[in-house]
């Protein structure tokens, strides 16, 4: 679900069916499915990265997913298809190191873990998804099937 600011007053909730963000509104209940994230694998510090921003286009040959991710290195962010068509896209920033002699003013960047899953749709080619990174963006691409036209026979009219 994805919150989008309107320009007439309010917000309007968009809900979208193949994501599946982190929340939920039964993430405090004690039923699990295989899908959900333990709560506990995320703090209340890392709650400003955890809903790492992705947006997600489809072409005619492809699913593109993008993500923004300024200051991580390809190895701290993890590419994954679970059973079922899932595309999981999960990192970890680390918190910088603090030194004894340090004095900080302000501490606005954030750290911790990142999480997120999109179920694919059935034309998704989920044995060739190819992933980068450059410049601080990971483009995930997922190819389509392609959409075979119905052979079309012209018949002859007979008088």
């Amino acid at each position: 679900m994805s919150i989008i600011p309107s320009f007439f007053g309010g917000r309007r909730t968009i809900v979208d069916p193949f994501s599946m963000d982190i929340w939920g509104p039964f993430n405090e209940f004690p039923l699990s499915t295989s899908l959900s994230v333990p709560r506990s694998q995320f703090s209340n510090e890392t709650a400003a990265f955890a809903n790492a921003r992705i947006d997600w286009k489809e072409t005619p040959e492809a699913h593109i997913f993008k993500a923004d991710l300024p200051g991580l290195k390809k190895e701290e962010v993890k590419v994954e298809v679970e059973e079922g068509r899932v595309l999981q896209i999960s990192g970890e920033r680390s918190r910088e190191n603090e030194e004894k002699n340090d004095q900080w003013h302000r501490m606005e960047r954030s750290s911790g873990k990142f999480l997120r899953r999109f179920r694919l749709p059935e034309n998704a080619k989920i044995d060739q998804v190819k992933a980068g990174m450059e410049n601080g963006v990971l483009t995930v691409t997922v190819p389509k099937e392609e959409v075979k036209k119905p052979e079309v026979k012209a018949i002859e009219i007979s008088s």
